[in-house]
């Protein structure tokens, strides 16, 4: 069932030449549009709220995108809610999200299996990779989708991709769902080796050869291209765009009923970042989500992310996206900082629905 799919992505994604350097060529700006603002919601966000993540985000060190949207009653607040920002893993979801919808068109199961060889291998965090290593591996697509949004594994979120049709067929999925305000790449052997100033080549996912390659290009070039990244991220989203998606998410608008509860089931045990969006949850609480960790040139991180669902113990629901764009200060401040955009939305629940509990 995957075959017609598998060789859709395969025709798709481009490599470099085996063993190159090579430096990336500057994609036109016609190839990036930059995707539609997403409407303010038609009922106001509650004001402690809404001044509470307007402080959080004023008073940050860095650039940052945050919103918290009402699953139930359609209101939103954000601080620079329609900057795109680099997504990194985040991105993740929308590779998800296309296979599921795959599934429910029947065409592919998520029992399919796929053979995974060392043309598979990606860059940075692909725990998959020792198996491959090892002399291959058979995984089926449900298990590929687990790993890569559990552990963020890079190699089974591109091999998962390939396989329901490649990045045009996400991008696809986010024009024919009204999903605005999110763009996609190429997946992340390009968009690694993009930011990094490089082409992607093969031999980069084996050893330090990445990272060698990466610190022979003068720094000139790599300042350039880390800059180009941030001021106009290739996979960008804005933190309005990803609140919006998620809320469609969780009220059924995107996917059947059994693949919504099987993607949001996944997402809640994300074992990433525990202490990002996920520090700041009180008793009773839960929160499926999805985190995004990108490149450190200097002292400067482009993209330290965290998106989710946060669901209070009476059922409610709010999408929550902490987007920070780039960023200089310890990793602490910047988990803080999205603890509390969680614990002031709780907290504006409590007013609401639990008028004796304080804040």
């Amino acid at each position: 069932m995957t075959s017609h799919w598998l060789s859709l992505g395969l025709a798709i994604v481009a490599l470099g030449q085996s063993g190159s350097s090579t430096i990336a060529q500057a994609t036109p700006a016609a190839a990036l549009p930059a995707p539609r603002a997403i409407p303010a919601a038609s009922a106001h966000a509650p004001k402690y709220l809404a001044d509470r993540i307007d402080d959080l985000g004023k008073g940050f060190n860095g650039r940052v995108g945050i919103a918290v949207r009402s699953v139930d009653e359609g209101w939103s607040t954000s601080y620079n809610g329609n900057e795109l920002n680099p997504q990194q893993s985040v991105s993740k979801l929308w590779v998800a999200i296309t296979a599921l919808d795959a599934v429910d068109r029947g065409r592919v199961s998520l029992n399919d299996n796929v053979t995974m060889s060392r043309t598979d291998l990606t860059l940075f965090h692909q725990p998959i990779a020792a198996k491959i290593l090892g002399g291959g591996t058979t995984v089926s697509l449900g298990d590929l989708m687990f790993q890569a949004l559990t552990k963020s594994d890079n190699t089974c979120n591109d091999k998962l991709m390939r396989s329901v049709g490649g990045p045009e067929a996400v991008r696809a999925m986010l024009r024919a769902k009204g999903l605005e305000g999110i763009r996609f790449y190429d997946g992340e052997r390009s968009l690694q080796s993009r930011i990094a100033g490089l082409t992607w080549s093969p031999s980069y996912s084996i050893g330090n050869a990445f990272y060698e390659a990466r610190n022979a290009l003068p720094m000139s070039i790599r300042k350039a291209a880390f800059n180009r990244y941030v001021d106009d991220p290739y996979d960008g989203a804005s933190a309005n765009g990803i609140t919006f998606a998620l809320a469609k998410l969780k009220r059924g608008e995107l996917l059947s009923p059994p693949s919504t509860a099987r993607l949001l089931r996944i997402m809640s045990q994300t074992s990433t970042g525990p202490n990002r969006l996920k520090g700041g949850l009180k008793p009773g609480w839960s929160l499926s989500h999805k985190t995004g960790t990108g490149q450190i040139l200097g002292a400067y991180q482009a993209g330290y992310n965290d998106i989710g669902i946060l669901t209070a113990p009476d059922g409610r629901s709010y999408s929550v996206a902490v987007m920070i764009k780039k960023t200089s200060v310890p990793l602490q401040v910047r988990m803080t900082l999205m603890n509390n955009v969680v614990r002031a939305t709780i907290a504006q629940h409590e007013m609401r629905f639990s008028p004796v509990a304080s804040l």
